[in-house]
C-alpha cells in the first residue's frame, strides 16, 4: 500500500479527476513534447461526459498554447483500464504523429499508465484493517503510531501542512458570498450558516457549524479555489470540516489533530487499495462515504477511541452510504456534491459518537465493507458513476 501523501493533494478544483489529474497528465506530456505544433487530446467516458462541467477541457487548454489544442469527446467509448482515460497525441506542422500517451486519471488526482501501475511503491506492509488492527495490538500501538512508523517523522510536517491549506480554505470559504461559477447561478451559503450557527445554542450550534465547515470547503471546491484533496475534491470538505469542529469545540492541539489527519488518511488508503474513491468508477460511495469514513475515524481516535472504536465509526462511516450515486446536475461539482459534504460531515459525526458508546465489537469489518462498496460500485450501472446521464443530473434542470 502506497504513502498516505497521495490521499492528500493540495491543488485547485473542483474535480480531482477531472481536473486535478488531466492538469498534471497534460504537464507531464508537455514536457516530453514540447516542439509539438498540434496537440490532439481525446477524453473517453466519464471524463468526455462531464469534461465541461468539470472544467476539464479549460485545464487542459491551460497547459497548452491555445491554439495548439484539438479536444475530441468520446462519451461513449470506456476503455477497459478505467472509465476516466485520455489519449494524448503530439502532431507536428505536416500533422505526423510525433508521440501519443493512453492515460487514465483514476481518482484522488493520481494518474496511472501501464508502466506507472507496475512502479508502485509499497510504503506499507498490510492492505487490510484487520491486519494491521492485529500489529496495532501485538505491539501496543495506535492507529497513528502505525503511520508514523511506516511513512517516517517527516510525515508530520506535510500533514502540518495539508492542515494549515485545509484551515484556510474553510476560512475563506466563511467569507466569501455570492454566486459559484456555472450554469445553476448556485449562491454560496456556508456565510449564513455560520452566522446562524452563532445565534443558534447547544445541538443546533453543534451541528450547523459542521455544516458551515463543510460548506465552506465545498463551495471553495467548487469555485475552483485551492483545496486539499481528502480523498478527492468532491469529498474535499467533510475531513476538515469535522477536524477544525471538534478542535474549536474542545481544545484539541495541532499535535493531536495531525495524529487524527494520519488515521483519517490510512482508513482512506485502504479504501483506495481494496476499493475506490473514484465516483466515475464506483459512484459517490467511494468519494463522499469513503471521507465520512475517514472523519468519523479521525474523530474517533480524537475522544480517546481504541484502534478497534476508531475501525468501527470508520466502517460505519462507509457502511451507511453504500449505493450512493454520482449524477451531478449540469456536470458541476454542486448539487448535490455541496450538501453531501455537510450531510457527509454531520454522519462522520454520529459514527463516532455511535462507536464511541461502544466496546468496539461488531459483526460487520470495515474491510469486508470495502469489498461491499467495491461490489456495489461495480454493479451500478454507468449513468449513475459520474456521467450526469441518470438520477439527480436528468431531473433536475
Amino acid at each position: 500500500m502506497e504513502s498516505i501523501r497521495k490521499i492528500y493533494k493540495t491543488g485547485l478544483g473542483p474535480s480531482s479527476s477531472h481536473t486535478m489529474g488531466p492538469r498534471f497528465a497534460a504537464e507531464k506530456f508537455k514536457a516530453k513534447n514540447e516542439p509539438a505544433t498540434q496537440i490532439r487530446i481525446t477524453l473517453y467516458g466519464s471524463l468526455a461526459a462531464t469534461g465541461k462541467g468539470h472544467l476539464t477541457d479549460k485545464v487542459l487548454r491551460e497547459s497548452f498554447p491555445e491554439d495548439k489544442v484539438k479536444i475530441i469527446w468520446e462519451k461513449d467509448t470506456i476503455l477497459p483500464q478505467h472509465t476516466n482515460g485520455m489519449k494524448f497525441e503530439a502532431l507536428d506542422d505536416k500533422n505526423n504523429l510525433l508521440d501519443e500517451w493512453t492515460v487514465f486519471s483514476v481518482g484522488g488526482g493520481d494518474i496511472e499508465d501501464e508502466e506507472t501501475k507496475s512502479q508502485k511503491v509499497p510504503v506499507y506492509p498490510h492492505t487490510k484493517m484487520t491486519d494491521i488492527l492485529k500489529w496495532c495490538q501485538q505491539n501496543g500501538r495506535t492507529l497513528w503510531e502505525y503511520v508514523e512508523i511506516h511513512e517516517g517523522e517527516g510525515i508530520w510536517e506535510f500533514l502540518a501542512d495539508v492542515w494549515k491549506t485545509m484551515k484556510s480554505s474553510i476560512e475563506r470559504g466563511l467569507e466569501h458570498e455570492g454566486v459559484l461559477p456555472g450554469i445553476l447561478h448556485l449562491p454560496r451559503k456556508a456565510s449564513s450558516y455560520f452566522i446562524k450557527a452563532k445565534s443558534s445554542a447547544g445541538t443546533l450550534q453543534k451541528r450547523a457549524l459542521v455544516f458551515a465547515y463543510a460548506l465552506a470547503v465545498s463551495e471553495e471546491n467548487a469555485g475552483g479555489g485551492t483545496i486539499v484533496t481528502a480523498p478527492t475534491c468532491g469529498s474535499c470538505g467533510v475531513v476538515p470540516a469535522v477536524l477544525y469542529h471538534v478542535q474549536s469545540t474542545y481544545s484539541f492541539s495541532d499535535t493531536k489533530i495531525l495524529r487524527a489527519l494520519a488515521t483519517a488518511a490510512l482508513i482512506g488508503n485502504l479504501v483506495k487499495e481494496n476499493a475506490s474513491i473514484s465516483g466515475a468508477e464506483v459512484g459517490c460511495q467511494g468519494e463522499v462515504g469513503t471521507a465520512c469514513s475517514m472523519a468519523a475515524g479521525g474523530a474517533a481516535q480524537l475522544f480517546g477511541a481504541t484502534p478497534s472504536q476508531v475501525e468501527y465509526a470508520a466502517e460505519m462511516g462507509l457502511e451507511h452510504h453504500l449505493g450512493l450515486t454520482c449524477d451531478p446536475v449540469a456536470g458541476l461539482v454542486q448539487i448535490p456534491c455541496i450538501e453531501r459534504n455537510a450531510i457527509g460531515a454531520g454522519r462522520a459525526m454520529d459514527a463516532c459518537a455511535y462507536a464511541l458508546l461502544s466496546d468496539g465489537q461488531h459483526r460487520v469489518s470495515f474491510d469486508k465493507t470495502c469489498l461491499a462498496m467495491k461490489e456495489t460500485g461495480h454493479d451500478l450501472p454507468n449513468i449513475y458513476k459520474e456521467t450526469s446521464e441518470g438520477g439527480l443530473a436528468l431531473l433536475i434542470k
